[in-house]
Order: structure tokens, then C-alpha cells, then sequence
């Protein structure tokens, strides 16, 4: 038996990489996520059980112990279990966590890299996160952190030239608000909604005002100068 945790990519269906969907093809069980698109399960069998365990803000279908729990009892009763996660399992995806659970277990384990979001929603649009002249850093951070943490590990004094943030829309104005502190006002920021998807959406703004304009998640946030190189190079006023 084996447990196959698969990045689904940022969005569209055909960013899947060739070695999830040879993966997939094999799979007796699939259990998948609210932010994988649910077209990358046409590459399993239509003999596979498909079971969704979606994480959504404030409306979690399990807990992340429940999935744990769930992935070890299919890796018990199924030769190939696909764990299907949107982006990248490790980048956010709590990858991490269920490998550490297989790990406790003895079930063998493989882990296909997905296309982060953070990387591929920009670059879907031509929006460079990096410039040899303008941006040669990037950190890419989590904008709600784990409630039941004793101590915040986010600070917000990254110096990095690009900071991008996923799951951050919910707390987007105490967000900008701390990176102001260290970064100033009038810094371009762009919000990718659904990013490579046909509702795909782009809203610009600065820090100061990017949260009085109406978002809709997923959503991740981009914030530097490489925002202003963006606008230029596809003429945005």
C-alpha cells in the first residue's frame, strides 16, 4: 500500500503535473480538498471512491486529525490512495502534518509537488514576482496563522522585495496594517482572486486602501514594486 499526497496546482485543471495524473490513474481511493479542481479526478478510475475533505475558512468539513485518521484507515484497506491537495501539499498545504501521521503508522508514502498558487496565479498573468532590476527576494506567507499558537511566528518586517500572502483576505486589514509599520502606505499591492480560473480577478491598490475594496477568496495577495511593473508592461492606469 502506498499514499500518493499530490499537489493539484493553483487553479486550473491542466497545471496538474504529468506525474500526479500517472498517479492518479492507479488510485483505488481519492481524498481531496475545497481548493483542488475537482476536474484533475477524471485521471482516476471511475471504479476509485472519491472522498472530499475539504478545509474552507470557517467552514471546515474535517479536522485535520479526522483527515489524518481517514487517510490511514483508506492506506489500510486500498493498494493506491491519492491525497489530493490544492497547490503544493508542503507550501500551507499541511503536507507536513499527514506524513508525520503515515510516518507513525509505517504506510509508505510519496509526495508529488504541486504548483503553488503563490507563484502560479502571478505568473499565469504575466506578473513577474521577481526582476533582475526591481525584485530579487521573495517570501511567501501565510496571512492567518494557526489560532491556537501561544506566540504569532508571522512578524511582518520580512525585507524581502515581493512579500506574497496567501489566506490572508480575512485578516487583510490587520495584516496591512502591521506591514505598514515597516514598509510604506503607498506600497502597490495586487489581490489575484481565483487565480488561473475563468472568474480569475485582479484588484489593485496600495496598503493603505487595498482593504476598502471588495475581495472574494481564494485569493492570494502580492505586494512590492513588481505590482507597478505589472501595470506597466499590460498598460493598467
Amino acid at each position: 500500500m502506498v499514499v500518493y499526497l499530490i499537489g493539484a496546482g493553483p487553479g486550473d485543471a491542466d497545471l496538474i503535473t504529468l506525474k500526479a495524473v500517472k498517479a492518479l490513474n492507479k488510485a483505488d481511493v481519492v481524498l481531496y480538498d475545497y481548493l483542488a479542481n475537482e476536474e484533475i479526478l477524471e485521471h482516476a478510475p471511475e471504479s476509485a471512491k472519491r472522498i472530499y475533505v475539504g478545509k474552507k475558512a470557517g467552514e471546515h468539513y474535517k479536522t485535520q486529525d479526522e483527515i489524518n485518521e481517514l487517510i490511514i484507515a483508506q492506506a489500510r484497506e486500498n493498494e493506491n490512495v491519492v491525497r489530493l491537495k490544492g497547490g503544493d501539499p508542503f507550501v500551507f498545504g499541511r503536507g507536513g502534518e499527514e506524513i508525520l501521521a503515515l510516518m507513525e503508522n509505517d504506510i509508505r508514502f510519496e509526495v508529488i509537488p504541486g504548483v503553488t498558487s503563490a507563484i502560479g496565479a502571478p505568473t499565469s498573468l504575466g506578473l513577474p514576482v521577481t526582476h533582475r532590476a526591481l525584485a530579487t527576494s521573495v517570501t511567501i506567507v501565510t496571512g492567518h496563522e494557526d489560532p491556537t499558537k501561544s506566540e504569532k511566528q508571522v512578524k511582518w518586517d520580512y525585507t524581502a522585495d515581493t512579500l506574497i500572502i496567501l489566506m490572508g483576505i480575512g485578516n487583510i486589514k490587520e495584516n496591512t496594517n502591521e506591514i505598514m509599520k515597516y514598509r510604506a502606505p503607498d506600497t502597490p499591492v495586487c489581490v489575484i482572486e481565483s487565480g488561473t480560473l475563468p472568474k480569475e480577478r485582479v484588484v489593485f491598490g496600495t496598503l493603505e486602501d487595498i482593504s476598502t475594496k471588495e475581495i472574494n477568496t481564494p485569493a492570494i495577495l502580492i505586494i512590492g514594486e513588481v505590482v507597478n511593473l505589472y501595470k506597466d508592461i499590460y498598460n493598467y492606469n
